[in-house]
């Protein structure tokens, strides 16, 4: 009786690794590698969106938090409607031509995750970037292992996401406030306390000629993923540079759905919005 008690408790153990290991595979291969859905036709836009106008991007061909897209979507919905702002929200990549890019200030991918764009989707809003377009990327947008296409990474986020914090993943961190007087700080006070999940990177903006707007204080939290240490030492969290004539901003800052109901974490979405539309600070020259 014991036996058989034993060699079924043995096979149902067998079982759970077996499912378990298959279920991590597809996580790993779906985060890692992506999905290649592509999008050919374009979503119908309003007849004559009024400037300035938004385009709110969150489609993910890989790792998706449906919580924390549909929480920022709220908020940037609050957002532009506070300021004025006309709006379009689509998960559709066809909407990114030369045609359709034209009638947008500013282009938002949130918490956008895989690679979305086919090749010449991809040239026509690197044309719109370079030629005075706006590009606000919010957390996950700069959050993938890898990249298919280098320019996005190595030029527009300008670092490639190396882990975020584990055990726990979220937690209470301090950020500091680099460039105080930028525009796009406006409204954040010095010191800022907050819980997420924050990011590492491999390498940091400035390299890059990215100006660093706020900086993680690593003793304030624990910055490791599993047993790795991913401290950085100078700790960007958000920047912003220009791109040719274009205007990039990113914020690691997001991961959670009830951070977009943060007074200030919507301040600093709705600051980096007016100035990659151009509505604030002065122009990027070529």
């Amino acid at each position: 009786m014991i036996r058989k008690i034993l060699k079924w408790l043995l096979l149902t153990l067998a079982a759970v690794v077996l499912i378990a290991a298959v279920y991590g595979g597809i996580v790993f291969h779906r985060v890692y590698y992506g999905r290649h859905v592509y999008e050919t036709i374009p979503p119908g836009l309003p007849s004559q969106p009024a400037h300035p106008a938004i385009l709110i991007f969150s489609k993910t061909n890989g790792f998706r938090d449906d919580d924390a897209i549909r929480s920022a979507n709220r908020a940037l919905a609050a957002i532009a409607t506070s300021r004025g702002w006309s709006t379009f929200f689509t998960e559709n990549g066809a909407v990114f031509n030369a045609g359709d890019l034209a009638r947008f200030d500013a282009t938002i991918w949130n918490n956008t995750s895989g690679d979305v764009l086919t090749s010449a989707q991809k040239q026509a809003f690197r044309r719109y970037v370079e030629n005075g377009g706006g590009f606000v990327g919010i957390h996950g947008a700069g959050g993938d292992p890898r990249y298919e296409w280098r320019w996005y990474v190595e030029t527009l986020i300008g670092a490639q996401f190396e882990g975020h914090t584990l055990h726990p993943q979220f937690q209470r961190a301090l950020i500091r406030i680099a460039q105080p007087n930028d525009v796009t700080m406006q409204g954040l006070p010095a010191e800022w306390s907050r819980v997420d999940e924050w990011y590492s990177f491999a390498n940091t903006p400035a390299a890059q000629g990215a100006k660093v707007l706020a900086v993680l204080d690593e003793s304030t939290y624990e910055p490791k993923m599993w047993w790795k240490d991913i401290r950085m030492g100078s700790h960007p969290i958000i920047w912003k540079h220009c791109v040719g004539k274009g205007r990039a901003f990113y914020s690691a800052l997001g991961h959670s759905a009830v951070t977009y109901d943060e007074p200030l974490h919507r301040r600093e979405l709705a600051n980096a919005i007016a100035w990659a539309a151009g509505l604030t600070g002065d122009n990027c020259a070529p």
